[in-house]
C-alpha cells in the first residue's frame, strides 16, 4: 500500500512542477521513515555516500569548461571557423551550426551549454539570412544533442560512476556514433537547403582560412588533450576535466583575451548552481535506491526480464523504448541513476557489454533533450528563436529520426561504435 502511495506522490510532485531532484529526495525520505527497520539517518548517510566518488568531480569541472567557453567567446571563434569550412555548401549557416556543435561537444560535454552559447548567435543570424524560424530552431536544438554523445560527455561519466564501466572506453565509443549523427544531419540539411534555396557563402580564401584555423586551434586542441590524455593513461577522466578547465581559462584570458578576472565569480556561481542540482539528484537517487532495495524492485524487474524476455534484441528494444519514454519528462542523470541499476543485471545476463549498454542509454536519453515536456535543449532554442514549443517540436522531428536511426545501427551492430575503443586501447576490455 505504501508503495502505491509513494508512486502517487512522485507523479503529483512532478505534475505540479517540483524539480526532479527534490521529488526523488522527498519520496525517498517519506518512504524510509515509514519503514520500521531503517533509521531516518540512513537517508543523509546514503546521500553522502553516493557522492563519495572521485569520478563525479568531473561533472562540475566540465560544466565549468562550458561556462568558460561561452563567457570567453570561444564559441564565436568556433562558429567563424565552421563557416570557413562548410559555409560554401548550400545552407552554409545551418551546416556550420551542426559542425560547431560537434566542436563544442568535443570540449564541454554539455548539450544545454551548446544550445545556449551557439543558439544565441546562430538562431538570430539564420533568421536574418532568410532561414525560416523552424529551421533555425530545429537545427540548433537537434545538433546540440551530439554534446552528450561525442566525448567528453557528462552523462557518460555518470553512467560510468553507476556501473564502474571505463570512462575512457565510453568516451571512445561515442566518437563514431556522434560523428555519424552530425554528418547525417548535414546531409539532410543540404537537401532541405537545396529545396528551399537557402543561401551559401563565398568560399573563404586560403589565407583567411589558415588565419581562422590558427585562432581556433587552441580551442580545438582541448578534446585532443582530454581524450588523448585519458587513452594514453596520463590522467583519469576527472583529472582530464580539471586540466580542460585550467586550459580553457588560460586560453580565454591570455590567448583570446576575452575573459577577465571580474567574470569569474559569475561563472563559478553559474557552474555551482547547475552542477549542484545534478549532483543533488544523484545523491537523492541513492537514497531512493535504498528504498527500492527494501521493496526488491530490482529483483522483481530482473524476474520479469527472465520470465518474459528470452532474447537480447528484445531486451535492447525494450530498453530503448523505456528510456525514450523516461527522457520525455526526466533529465538524463536522474533517469540513469534510478533505472540503470535495475536493468544492469539483466544486461549482464544477456552478455551486453556495459560500455555498449551505456552508449545505447546515453544516445536514447539524448533524444529526450528535444522532446517536450522536458526537452531542455528544445525549450532553450525555442525561447531564443521566439517560436512556440509546438512548432519547435515539429521542426526537430526529422533530426530525431536521424538520431534514432543511428541509435538502431549502434544498438544492433555494436562494432560500429566499439571498433575505435578496441583498436586504440584493447586493455579497456
Amino acid at each position: 500500500m505504501i508503495g502505491y502511495i509513494l508512486v502517487g506522490v512522485f507523479l503529483i510532485l512532478l505534475l505540479i512542477g517540483i524539480p526532479i531532484a527534490f521529488v526523488i529526495g522527498i519520496v525517498a525520505f517519506l518512504g524510509i521513515i515509514n519503514i520500521e527497520y531503517i533509521p531516518e539517518m540512513s537517508v543523509p548517510m546514503r546521500m553522502m555516500n553516493e557522492l563519495n566518488s572521485f569520478v563525479l568531480l568531473a561533472v562540475p569541472l566540465f560544466i565549468l569548461v562550458a561556462n568558460l567557453m561561452n563567457q570567453g567567446k570561444i564559441s564565436e571563434k568556433l562558429i567563424e571557423f565552421a563557416l570557413a569550412i562548410v559555409g560554401s555548401l548550400r545552407g552554409g549557416l545551418a551546416q556550420a551550426n551542426i559542425l560547431v556543435s560537434m566542436m563544442f561537444a568535443g570540449v564541454s560535454g554539455a548539450s544545454q551549454a551548446d544550445t545556449a552559447g551557439v543558439g544565441k548567435i546562430l538562431i538570430p543570424s539564420m533568421k536574418k539570412n532568410g532561414y525560416d524560424d523552424e529551421t533555425a530552431v530545429g537545427v540548433t536544438a537537434a545538433s546540440s544533442t551530439v554534446g552528450v554523445v561525442i566525448p567528453p560527455s557528462i552523462p557518460m561519466i555518470i553512467f560510468a560512476g553507476i556501473t564502474n564501466a571505463s570512462v575512457g572506453a565510453l568516451f571512445l565509443a561515442g566518437i563514431v556514433p556522434g560523428i555519424l549523427v552530425a554528418l547525417a544531419m548535414m546531409v539532410f540539411v543540404y537537401f532541405v537547403a537545396k529545396k528551399r534555396d537557402f543561401q551559401r557563402y563565398e568560399r573563404v580564401e586560403a589565407s583567411k582560412f589558415f588565419k581562422l584555423l590558427f585562432e581556433s586551434l587552441p580551442a580545438l586542441l582541448t578534446p585532443i588533450i582530454i581524450i588523448g590524455g585519458i587513452v594514453a593513461g596520463v590522467f583519469t577522466a576527472t583529472e582530464a576535466a580539471a586540466v580542460a578547465a585550467v586550459y580553457t581559462l588560460l586560453v580565454s584570458m591570455f590567448f583570446y583575451k576575452t575573459l577577465k578576472l571580474s567574470h569569474l565569480p559569475k561563472i563559478l556561481f553559474d557552474t555551482l548552481s547547475l552542477s549542484s542540482l545534478s549532483l543533488f539528484a544523484l545523491a537523492a537517487a541513492g537514497a531512493l535506491g535504498e528504498l527500492m532495495g527494501y521493496y526488491q524492485l530490482g529483483m522483481q524487474a530482473q524476474a520479469f526480464f527472465t520470465d518474459y524476455i528470452d532474447a537480447k534484441w528484445i531486451f535492447i528494444i525494450i530498453t530503448i523504448l523505456f528510456f525514450l519514454f523516461i527522457g520525455t519528462f526526466m533529465d538524463a542523470i536522474p533517469a540513469m541513476i534510478l533505472f540503470v541499476p535495475v536493468i544492469l543485471p539483466t544486461a549482464a545476463q544477456f552478455g551486453l557489454d556495459p560500455v555498449h549498454l551505456g552508449l545505447i542509454v546515453v544516445m536514447t536519453l539524448a533524444v529526450g533533450l528535444v522532446t517536450p515536456p522536458y526537452g531542455l535543449c528544445l525549450l532553450l532554442a525555442s525561447k531564443i528563436g521566439n517560436l512556440p514549443i509546438e512548432r519547435s517540436f515539429r521542426a526537430v522531428i526529422p533530426y530525431m529520426s536521424i538520431i534514432l536511426i543511428v541509435l538502431g545501427v549502434v544498438a544492433f551492430f555494436p562494432e560500429v561504435a566499439m571498433y575505435v575503443p578496441k583498436m586504440l586501447n584493447p586493455d579497456l576490455f
